[in-house]
């Protein structure tokens, strides 16, 4: 027995939860951590596996913020009255969807308020392929069974409501919960209003709930983001926040807004938060007010912000799609799923068989950081794989794009301002046809 041993006894023996046994770290966390250690290193790393908004926050949110620091009281476990009526209102004026401040539940982050509408509901979880990194973890740790509904490239990895209707169909009296995300992550594709419409109707005929993450909404490329709540509002649960439109993703403020028909669900929610977390904080709640109540200000923010990704997005899939990757056009958000498959003979001949082979020997040769396809539900061996297209100075960019003349920005415009981008996809390019570092 060591001298530690005699001093201190055994450590207590490992019991995990089996639900947690076997999950691994948030895959866009660990690629940002490995890109951090890189560039630690010396190397040159083209940040493309985080989705955080480059973009700062709007100075008139940044001051409220400011101006409500000394806020340090709890607040009501379902959120700040004001910020309740600004997000109800929010929803109202942006897509004429019915919603009152007791319909609203404000959380720490849209991520918290869906691993606690999972861990109260009881049912499957039907979530389409490719999908967010954390869904299926989420629903794994709470014990919940998931049902994938994979999806195609023919159809822009879209999820088409035979596909939901066939899955539906085999129990059709069974509880069930269907994510569905849009602008999507990862794929940057979104739906129409015929095809948003179709599948409410199946998701009515078997009284789906619908969780509509619509985190990306504001980031339509045209501004032109439809809500499914227009065309199945007694069913549907509208998911948002500050991460990604309002460039505040550290913040940790997160909305979900209910149907009336589902307060029991809010309710039961909001015991267990009052159980856990017990309220968002207080200052950026009071913030929030004023991101949710728009504006001129926000307004133009929104609109440059799009333009800088709608070029970019633009830009990033001619390149890939002129280099015979199997990759659909942007509608929104700042990814892009690009297929290799086309590829894969001349791949396989450098040893790359899996997506995780794929993104690690790219990492390695270029310092582009990609996530694999396998991180987002598909099959390793399909040679999928996310690009966030946000390592640029978005308060530079917009400051530049606001100098430009109105209409698409350029490429000479991109290739100034947005360089990182511009270059790693560049070098991406070259390596996939096996002019660098293959």
């Amino acid at each position: 027995m060591s001298i530690d041993e005699r001093r201190y006894g055994h450590a207590p023996e490992i019991h995990l939860n089996l639900n947690v046994r076997d999950l691994g770290q948030s895959a866009t966390l660990a690629i940002n951590e490995r890109s951090a250690a890189l560039a630690a290193d010396g190397r040159h790393v083209f940040r493309f596996g985080l989705g955080q908004s480059p973009f700062p926050i709007p100075a008139a949110v940044e001051s409220e913020l400011k101006a409500n620091a000394h806020q340090k009281d709890y607040l009501p476990v379902k959120g700040l009255r004001n910020l309740r009526e600004a997000v109800a209102e929010y929803h109202r004026r942006g897509q004429g969807v019915e919603v009152s401040a007791e319909d609203v539940m404000i959380g720490p982050g849209s991520k918290e308020l869906m691993f606690i509408l999972q861990l109260v509901y009881y049912g499957d979880l039907v979530i389409p392929t490719p999908s967010w990194v954390s869904y299926a973890p989420q629903a794994h740790i709470i014990g919940r069974q998931i049902r994938w509904v994979q999806t195609r490239y023919q159809n822009n990895w879209r999820l088409m409501p035979e596909d939901l209707e066939r899955l539906c169909a085999r129990d059709p009296s069974r509880p069930r919960i269907l994510i569905l995300n849009y602008p999507n992550n990862p794929t940057g594709e979104t739906y129409s209003a015929d095809e948003l419409q179709a599948l409410a109707q199946v998701a009515r005929r078997y009284r789906v709930v619908l969780l509509s993450d619509e985190i990306y909404g504001e980031l339509h490329h045209r501004g032109q983001h439809m809500s499914v709540a227009r065309f199945y509002p007694e069913g549907t649960i509208i998911s948002s926040g500050l991460s990604k439109w309002c460039g505040a993703g550290g913040w940790r403020l997160g909305t979900f807004a209910f149907p009336r028909g589902l307060h029991w669900l809010l309710e039961a929610m909001s015991v267990v938060a009052s159980e856990t977390y017990t309220s968002t904080s207080a200052p950026i709640q009071f913030a929030a007010v004023r991101a949710f109540q728009g504006g001129l200000e926000i307004e133009q923010y929104l609109q440059q912000s799009r333009r800088v990704l709608q070029a970019l997005g633009q830009y990033c899939w001619r390149r890939l799609d002129g280099a015979g990757l199997h990759t659909p056009r942007p509608a929104g958000g700042f990814y892009l799923f690009p297929d290799f498959s086309p590829l894969r003979e001349q791949l396989t001949a450098r040893g790359i068989g899996t997506a995780s082979q794929l993104c690690n020997q790219l990492l390695e040769d270029t310092g582009v950081a990609l996530l694999p396809g396998s991180a987002f539900g598909r099959p390793d061996e399909e040679l999928s794989a996310r690009l966030a297209y946000v390592d640029f100075d978005g308060a530079k960019v917009l400051t530049a794009a606001g100098d430009e003349p109105a209409g698409p920005l350029s490429d000479e415009f991109l290739t100034h301002s947005c360089p990182n981008v511009v270059n790693g996809i560049e070098r991406l390019v070259r390596w996939a046809r096996g002019e660098e570092g293959g």
